[in-house]
């Protein structure tokens, strides 16, 4: 038995979630899925996975074991990258994430100049609103808008965003200008269900920022909705600057509330920390660092 494979495999499956799912990522047949997994528990004496027709979830030893063999698979990952010249040459494939609007808007022409000056790398651009896992989801470089906590992780600040309310002129025409974060309560408002309310529309800084809490005249999943809404004049809205800068430049959107923001948040690139980096990793930094800067 090949102990080497069936771990991978092993992993494959919890990060599939189904044997089945394991299978597909792998272009394997389930039957040698199931095979290598069965060989694997017995060569250790011990039940890893629990199956049942429509998932699998791991036994408390299983979760041991899988924590165990994750530090190994990454050893002799790096080591393979090592031996290929990974570490010598700018070459190889890099997962970046980005948030949605800012990954189209500034994260991707980045991107497709790194490729240009980097022909032997190949990037997977996974843009997206909800957070991903450096590790789990096997991303190599993460923007992040927020503070971050404490981490072994390794964080690259390359500037700030504001979050801003805005409306339509023709909305602020028919309904005033608030001129303070109380005023809000005879507005409509549009919210982006993926933040917390009172997270979107917190005012004031550092200790002396203060929640508000307007209803919602309408909910949407995404800030280009929300955007859009606002540019048809439903009412106002909560986003980060950067999302409507082409708006507010040609007139289809206009700031409010400016006087009581709160900080602006840091915008930084994070990649897990590591003893030896990966010189595709440290050329994308090196090249998306004062490029996205300048774009901040």
């Amino acid at each position: 038995m090949d102990r080497i494979e069936a771990m991978s495999i092993l992993h494959t499956v919890v990060e599939a979630g189904s044997l089945s799912g394991a299978g597909r990522r792998l272009g394997i047949p389930l039957s040698t899925v199931s095979r290598k997994i069965s060989d694997l528990e017995t060569h250790l004496g011990t039940q890893l996975l629990v199956r049942s027709t429509r998932s699998i979830s791991l036994t408390e030893v299983g979760q041991a074991y899988v924590a165990a063999t994750r530090r190994i698979l990454e050893d002799l990952t790096e080591a393979e990258r090592t031996a290929a010249g990974e570490y010598a040459v700018v070459k190889g494939r890099l997962v970046i994430t980005a948030p949605i609007v800012f990954g189209r808007l500034q994260m991707l022409p980045v991107v497709t100049a790194f490729l240009q000056a980097y022909p032997e790398t190949d990037v997977r651009l996974v843009l997206a609103d909800k957070l991903l896992h450096l590790i789990d989801d096997h991303v190599d470089v993460a923007l992040r808008i927020a503070s971050l906590p404490d981490s072994s992780d390794v964080a690259v600040k390359v500037g700030t965003v504001r979050r801003v309310v805005c409306a339509s002129p023709d909305y602020l025409e028919r309904r005033g200008c608030p001129q303070t974060p109380r005023d809000l309560a005879d507005h409509d408002v549009v919210t982006f269900s993926a933040l917390p309310l009172s997270e979107a529309w917190k005012f004031g800084k550092g200790a002396a920022s203060r929640p508000a809490t307007p209803r919602s005249r309408l909910t949407v999943n995404t800030a280009e909705a929300a955007i859009d809404a606002a540019i048809a004049g439903v009412g106002l809205t909560r986003v980060l600057s950067y999302q409507i800068a082409d708006a507010v430049a040609a007139g289809r959107l206009v700031t409010v509330l400016d006087g009581h923001a709160p900080d602006p948040l840091p915008v930084s690139l994070v990649y897990p920390g590591q003893e030896i980096l990966p010189r595709k990793l440290r050329a994308f930094i090196d090249f998306a660092t004062p490029r996205l800067k300048a774009g901040l």
